[in-house]
């Protein structure tokens, strides 16, 4: 018969602490009254994984590497309805497991998050810069681009329901896996519950690497919001770029090197909406993301030809335009001519043209195997 509840615990070097914390947690679940199995996912070339077989747990060696891999080796061999993380470095208290597990006992929640921030920490438990600016800053920059509402987005002490996680698509090797987890519970819409716990000093040394680990997670965050990584800038570049062109083609057309400037900001901001685009079309086509309004529109199958419309219009008329200053410039006998501002807008056409028109040669490559 199947546990009830797994507590999954990655470990690597880590003899000194789960000699301590197995007991602890043992204790702890045996006085809750439920039945359990304690998964310990090792990586160390110490006595660790001796330690905790003797001590009851069911020890699995982790073939790849990184704390995001260590728990999804041990989601794959866990048995229990519901699965318990934490580190067992003593960092994390076994008394508090009770207060992660009631709201999915109760069912008020599918996965609930612990909150050392809103809960009991010891003096010297996290570093000074984790606490008031790492942490916050990076769990700030997930809760305005996902919505998750939590307040310690790198808490590793969780409990969730078997059933909702096996609904979460969980890829990520390394640290950034603890946004990962909160960032699929947020589009997935799981019922979600935050609860204070205690965070003590850890026993032995920390593995963690703050500027590269905090890196890791802001870089997962960014790359699973195209919205706010291209479109975002792209809207801003491309509305920058038609104020300064109209600006100075209109009202003052002696400002050249504005006209300059909004050509710029303008084919770079169409550039980079066109990445924008792709990667949301991607994820969509990849399961990653749900379609959406502007996904549905460039997913159409008549996205390429009215592409290769637009952007020859485009095009033509950017190179009619060269033609009338190249005639001009031959009735003038290829001498000096002055018609930069004409110039600078059959580039801005003719490149803009052309990267409609590709643009919409590689949308359309993505929705080859959905064509009828």
């Amino acid at each position: 018969m199947d546990p009830e509840v797994t507590v999954v615990l990655p470990t690597m070097n880590e003899e000194e602490a789960i000699s301590v914390m197995l007991p602890r947690i043992k204790d702890v679940l045996e006085r809750m009254g439920v039945s359990y199995e304690i998964v310990v996912v090792d990586k160390s070339d110490d006595r660790t994984p001796e330690i905790a077989r003797n001590l009851g747990a069911r020890v699995i060696r982790q073939e790849g590497k990184g704390y995001g891999d260590a728990y999804l080796t041990g989601f794959k061999h866990a048995r229990g309805k519901f699965i318990v993380m934490m580190d067992p470095d003593g960092s994390y208290d076994p008394e508090d497991i009770p207060k992660l597990l009631q709201p999915l006992f109760e069912g008020r929640a599918e996965f609930v998050m612990g909150t050392r921030l809103k809960g009991e920490m010891d003096k010297g438990a996290m570093p000074w810069l984790h606490r008031r600016i790492g942490n916050p800053l990076l769990t700030w920059v997930l809760n305005v681009l996902f919505k998750a509402g939590i307040s310690d987005a790198h808490c590793g002490m969780r409990a969730i329901r078997k059933d909702a996680l096996e609904r979460l698509p969980l890829k990520c090797k390394g640290m950034e896996f603890a946004s990962e987890m909160v960032i699929e519970a947020a589009k997935k819409g799981l019922k979600t519950v935050e609860v204070p716990i205690k965070y003590h000093p850890r026993i032995g040394e920390s593995k963690l690497s703050s500027f590269k680990d905090g890196w890791r997670h802001l870089r997962l965050m960014l790359l699973y919001s195209p919205s706010y990584l291209f479109l975002l800038p792209a809207v801003i570049f491309v509305i920058a770029g038609i104020w300064f062109m109209g600006y100075a083609y209109i009202l003052k057309p002696e400002r050249l090197h504005t006209l300059i400037l909004g050509s710029a900001l303008l084919l770079l901001g169409f550039q980079i909406l066109g990445f924008g685009i792709s990667a949301k079309v991607y994820a969509v086509k990849e399961g990653l993301e749900e379609p959406g309004r502007l996904t549905r529109f460039f997913m159409r199958y008549s996205v390429l030809e009215e592409g290769l419309l637009v952007g020859g219009l485009m095009f033509v008329v950017g190179l009619a335009l060269g033609l009338y200053i190249f005639l001009k410039w031959r009735a003038s006998g290829y001498g000096a001519l002055f018609m930069i501002r004409e110039a600078v807008l059959v580039l801005t056409l003719t490149t803009l043209g052309l990267s409609v028109i590709f643009f919409s040669f590689f949308v359309s490559i993505y929705m080859l195997k959905g064509e009828d």
